[in-house]
């Protein structure tokens, strides 16, 4: 039995209701979450809506097209949600230098040190600070790099190869590699996938998106940040996607300062997302950062969250929006254990920024630019 979902209609005279009159053609084609409350609700929004058809028909926006002949779907009895599939066979494990210092996980793949923290969030030092500082600036130079090379024909592998160099000639080691058996140096993320898109042998087409999530770890620090860039030219509907979660991550930013709530960041993201025809991700959060790569505090992005604390002096966090179109903000997982993608197939962006609050205020320790939309 289908469970409900609300209605995909973005104009939906009803409110976006629990609703279970699926679409016939995307059933066919293997698509899903497309259910509307009625008939008159899908009429009115079956020229948008249609695309999804030409998109999943149309071999042009073919999703298995690498560069290779012998690249395949690994999972070809999964129901995905959208067109994006992976494409394998993944490039071998990139290597380290031996003088490269490593994370705790780096042979395990197991973050003991973050298994073992209790307590607050703790509060860094003048010198702690300093490294973070220099953390966060690689990993912007890293991102900038790879989203300098960001164009169709590239393939995600291919980023991930530039971002796996240009790290380790900064004597850093990528942070994601091996983090819990994640098998990649980046996260890319295309289209309908929320976060932690394993690189692989697709090709970036024109008008994809694509979320780049640098992280390195650098003399004894992390530093994380990532971004959403358009692949070419990109429709109406991802540009102000992107702007928006640009906007609510800006917006969130600016309310940062010691004494400030850490529940009132997604008060502060969640009525911009809305407000531009957005739904904000709940399962993922924000993050403390620094020895550890992910630890407290846990940084929620939604309205009417119940995260506890105040913002204090010397505290470094993450804030990391992530925004679907539509009104559905929960997400399928492939069966690789990592991809994540939204239920109906829609688009998906994210912007994320390292932070220290200060005693002023706060600085953005991975500041840099913004790709224009």
């Amino acid at each position: 039995m289908t469970s409900a979902v609300l209605c995909q209609s973005q104009s939906c005279i009803n409110d976006n209701p629990p609703s279970r009159m699926e679409c016939p053609t995307c059933s066919k084609l293997g698509i899903r979450g497309s259910f509307f409350c009625g008939q008159d609700c899908f009429k009115a929004g079956w020229k948008t809506h249609k695309l999804i058809h030409e998109l999943a028909k149309s071999p042009s926006s073919s999703t298995n097209v690498g560069k290779s002949s012998d690249s395949y779907n690994p999972f070809p009895d999964f129901s995905f949600a959208g067109t994006i599939r992976p494409l394998y066979p993944l490039s071998p494990r990139r290597t380290v230098p031996d003088h490269i210092p490593r994370p705790d996980y780096a042979t395990t793949g197991k973050p003991f040190s973050e298994l073992r923290e209790t307590g607050p969030p703790r509060l860094l030092t003048a010198e702690e600070i300093e490294k973070m500082r220099t953390a966060c600036r690689l990993s912007r130079e890293v991102l900038d790099i790879a989203a300098s090379h960001v164009r169709p024909g590239i393939t995600t592998d291919e980023l991930d190869e530039i971002v796996h160099n240009a790290t380790i000639e900064r004597n850093a080691y990528p942070s994601t590699m091996n983090y819990r058996g994640y098998p990649k140096s980046v996260c890319t993320s295309i289209n309908e996938v929320i976060c932690h898109g394993i690189p692989d042998q697709r090709i970036l087409q024109e008008g994809d998106i694509v979320n780049i999530d640098v992280s390195l770890f650098y003399d004894g620090y992390h530093g994380d940040v990532n971004a959403t860039y358009p692949v070419g030219k990109i429709d109406e509907d991802s540009q102000k996607l992107i702007r928006t979660t640009r906007e609510s991550l800006d917006a969130a930013i600016k309310i940062c300062k010691p004494g400030a709530l850490i529940r009132d960041i997604g008060k502060t993201i969640e009525p911009i997302a809305r407000a531009n025809g957005c739904a904000v991700v709940r399962t993922y959060t924000g993050h403390g950062i620094h020895e550890l790569f992910h630890c407290s505090p846990n940084i929620p992005h939604y309205a009417k969250n119940k995260a506890v604390g105040t913002m204090k002096t010397g505290m470094i966090f993450t804030i990391e929006p992530m925004l679907n179109l539509g009104t559905n903000w929960s997400e399928i997982h492939w069966p690789d254990n990592w991809t994540a993608t939204t239920v109906d197939g829609k688009r998906s962006a994210q912007f994320e920024e390292t932070l220290l609050i200060t005693e002023t205020g706060v600085e953005i320790l991975t500041a840099g630019r913004s790709p224009s939309i």
